[in-house]
């Protein structure tokens, strides 16, 4: 049985608080249309970006990662969301459509809703601290719950070649260049933080910290992970996207940080290397992520711009 509606001021808090899950470019692809007792997701193809993402990978992923942080956000808050994903064949921006119950949620992790207002994308150099295998297994755990496959890079080899396609992903000044004039003037790039690098723009691992660029001989320590789905249809993009903040928000419980990278999987020959050398060739790359320790002794990056929730909710009929 439905329970009390939603209040407008719960739900508008809702948003708020989920509208800081990580998207590419800080694009934050996505709006919400509120009916009282119904969430619905779509994608906002005035926030897509066709020179960067011209099959609109990413932006399924951005709004999968935000749909995650919602549920984290709404079960927190006592309100059971059950969602209905690409609800409607005719209808493709239409990605997720949620039933709200004003009733406990027994998904309720408020350590994980803490986590969101934490969690930063991380482009400093990591330290070379291992991560510790109980938290690689909660990670692989909760990407699994999630309907998605995180693997570590383990091999050396494998790892080299991986960083080495990171950082030919990251000199295209031409494909920079067009994404850089596609992006809102209204986004507001990641920056380093006192004693960080000073990056270009960044968002879903647009581009790979200074580290891993090479522009310089220190040695990146972060742990490189792949994250990969069954198949690549826009439904397993949505799942990886949910998979990607389920496995950032609780590294950032865990305190490591994290950054996701995107960008490289845009390289066919990326794509084939972490499908065959990572993924076991049975599995579709949708994102790469590093996870590790942050620098000591530094500022953690600070939180980029967000949209306002009046610019992303519209309000259905009840």
């Amino acid at each position: 049985m439905i329970g009390e509606r939603i209040s407008l001021g719960t739900l508008r808090a809702a948003l708020e608080l989920a509208g800081r899950a990580p998207s590419a470019d800080n694009s934050q692809p996505w709006s919400w249309r509120f009916g009282g007792r119904t969430l619905q997701l779509d994608a906002d193809r005035a926030r897509e970006l066709p020179a960067r993402d011209p099959e609109g990978r990413d932006m399924v992923l951005s709004c999968g990662a935000v749909l995650h942080h919602v549920r984290v956000v709404l079960a927190a808050i006592g309100v059971t969301a059950v969602v209905h994903r690409l609800p409607d064949p005719t209808r493709p921006d239409h990605l997720a459509a949620l039933e709200l119950y004003s009733r406990h949620s027994p998904s309720a992790d408020l350590g994980l809703a803490g986590a969101i207002k934490v969690r930063r994308t991380d482009h400093r150099r990591f330290t070379a601290w291992p991560v510790p295998e109980g938290f690689e297994r909660d990670l692989v755990l909760r990407a699994a719950d999630q309907g998605a496959a995180l693997r570590p890079v383990v091999d050396a080899d494998v790892r080299a070649r991986l960083v080495a396609a990171i950082r030919a992903a990251a000199r295209l000044p031409e494909r920079v260049s067009q994404a850089a004039e596609e992006v809102p003037a209204n986004m507001s790039a990641d920056r380093g933080g006192p004693g960080g690098p000073t990056m270009r723009r960044t968002g879903t691992g647009t581009l790979a910290p200074s580290a891993v660029r090479g522009e310089d001989d220190s040695e990146d320590g972060a742990r490189l992970y792949a994250l990969g789905t069954a198949a690549d249809s826009a439904l397993w993009r949505l799942r990886a996207g949910e998979a990607a903040s389920a496995v950032l928000l609780h590294a950032t419980e865990l305190g490591l940080a994290t950054s996701p990278l995107s960008r490289p999987l845009e390289i066919s020959g990326t794509r084939v290397l972490v499908r065959d050398e990572v993924l076991g060739g049975a599995l579709c790359p949708q994102l790469l992520l590093r996870i590790g320790w942050a620098p000591t002794g530094c500022a953690p990056p600070p939180p980029t711009a967000r949209r306002p929730v009046d610019e992303v909710l519209t309000y259905l009929p009840n």
